[in-house]
C-alpha cells in the first residue's frame, strides 16, 4: 500500500528529531562531571521521559509533535546546568 509523500516526509522528520535526541544523550549522561548525583538522575529521567514521549507520539501517528522535543531537551539541560552553576554552586 503506497503512502502519501507528505506522510513519509513527516515520519522522516520525526526520525531525525529522535536522532537529535540520541545525539543529546551524551550531554545528559556526562552531567555528572559538574552536577551532583541527584541532579544527574533528574537530567537522565527527563531525557528518558522526552525520548519515550517521542516514541509514543510516533506510534500514535503524531510525528510532527516530536520535532520540538530536542529543542526542549537542550533548553532544559542548558538551563539546568547554568542554573545549577549560578545558584547552587556546581563547579566542574
Amino acid at each position: 500500500m503506497p503512502r502519501d509523500a507528505r506522510t513519509v516526509a513527516k515520519y522522516v522528520v520525526a526520525g531525525l528529531a529522535l536522532a537529535a535526541m540520541l545525539a543529546l544523550a551524551p550531554f545528559f549522561l556526562a552531567s555528572g562531571l559538574m552536577a551532583p548525583g541527584w541532579a544527574v538522575g533528574v537530567f537522565i529521567a527527563v531525557w528518558l521521559a522526552l525520548f519515550g514521549l517521542g516514541c509514543f507520539w510516533i506510534i500514535r501517528r503524531k510525528p510532527l509533535w516530536v520535532v520540538p522535543l530536542p529543542f526542549i531537551a537542550a533548553a532544559f539541560w542548558l538551563g539546568g546546568m547554568n542554573g545549577g552553576a549560578a545558584w547552587l554552586g556546581w563547579t566542574p
